[in-house]
């Protein structure tokens, strides 16, 4: 976490883009500070991947104003390419291929050749610890390994912004606690992360600076702890083995409310101070206490006070970037194919050939 005011990495002011008549990014304002985890987080359907192929130069806005890593999208986009790299919700790694192959290609696209590249790619396998699976097929990897090796190649370009769309969607917990601490490690040596997520904890853990989109809008930004204390519902937790004292201790405290079982639930702060206070009364009123447990808000509580719906639901839409007549279902596949088309024209400074009308499908990942 940085603590200093560094400039931004990227800038964006009222972005906007519509597939048809449908609205996917409403005016988007974003502000990314350089060195630090910038997290994009809503439901599925919310608009996180259709913003990181516009900020990524694959797709075109609509409308707004953006520039990424110094450089201005529509007329500098090659230099944009330059700057950064994309991994996305699905692995790009060449299953046919080694580790250490799919590394030393994409070394040979930034135009690292011979034993540069070859020391790119070990030092790579290191750092990402591959290194005993770095000549078997990828296809023999696990879940982990794969998302592990696809942001190694990332990396191979050295790119001073990543854009991590969804990075540890299905896999198992330990292999996202290895990609979280990837991150960290990324962001220590001065690396930019533009992380888009729809797991409260990922975002609770990483980021430094959180916006929250629904619906195609920024509903909310700020830091994990501000966003908190926008959202009210802190309380204490009184747990009581007898019915008696529950009931002398709900008529005492006329604004707590029953919780499951024998319990009562206190709405306000939750501090020392207010926590002293309560068992004042309680003990100045001889009511006698099993238990208590403090609440405060969560991620979650802030999410729904902002959209009326948990974090991992997805609204009546179509996915990002979906057609207006194809429903969620039918283009989940998409992303995948965008977010590594993405990350292959940042390797290779090839601009991608962009679609020739709103509703055309994501240009193909380039053969490797």
């Amino acid at each position: 976490m940085n603590p200093a005011a560094p400039s931004p990495a990227i800038t964006a002011s009222g972005l906007r883009k519509s597939f048809g008549e449908k609205v996917v990014l409403d005016g988007v304002d974003l502000s990314v500070a350089e060195g630090t985890v910038f997290c994009l987080l809503g439901p599925n359907g919310a608009g996180k991947t259709t913003a990181v192929q516009i900020l990524s130069t694959l797709l075109p806005a609509d409308g707004g104003q953006v520039r990424v890593a110094g450089h201005d999208l529509v007329r500098e986009p090659d230099a944009v390419r330059a700057a950064i790299g994309v991994t996305g919700q699905f692995s790009a790694v060449d299953g046919l291929l080694t580790g250490r192959e799919n590394l030393l290609l994409m070394a040979s696209l930034h135009h690292l050749r011979g034993a540069e590249g070859r020391r790119r790619a070990q030092d790579l396998l290191r750092r990402f610890d591959l290194v005993e699976a770095a000549d078997k097929r990828a296809s023999t990897y696990s879940g982990g390994m794969r998302r592990r090796l696809d942001l190694a190649m990332t990396l191979v370009g050295e790119p001073r912004l990543i854009f991590l769309d969804e990075p540890t969607t299905g896999l198992d917990p330990r292999s996202r606690r290895t990609m979280w601490q990837i991150v960290r490690e990324l962001v220590r040596s001065g690396v930019t992360i533009f992380l888009t997520t729809q797991y409260l904890d990922e975002a609770d853990e990483l980021a430094d600076q959180i916006a929250v989109l629904d619906q195609g809008r920024i509903v909310a930004t700020g830091t994990s702890a501000e966003l908190k204390r926008r959202v009210p519902g802190g309380h204490i937790r009184l747990q009581f083995t007898e019915e008696a004292p529950l009931a002398a201790a709900e008529q005492l405290l006329e604004e707590a409310s029953r919780g499951e079982g024998l319990a009562l639930n206190v709405p306000g702060e939750t501090n020392v101070r207010a926590l002293r206070a309560l068992l004042t009364r309680l003990e100045q009123a001889s009511i006698e206490v099993e238990g208590l447990a403090l609440h405060t808000p969560d991620l979650d509580d802030v999410f729904f006070a902002l959209t009326g719906h948990a974090a991992a639901e997805s609204p009546a839409t179509e996915d990002d970037g979906a057609s207006t007549n194809e429903p969620a279902s039918a283009s989940a596949d998409k992303p995948a194919t965008t977010a590594a088309s993405a990350r292959d024209a940042a390797s290779s400074h090839v601009p991608p050939q962009q679609p020739s009308t709103p509703n055309a499908s994501a240009p193909k990942e380039p053969t490797r």
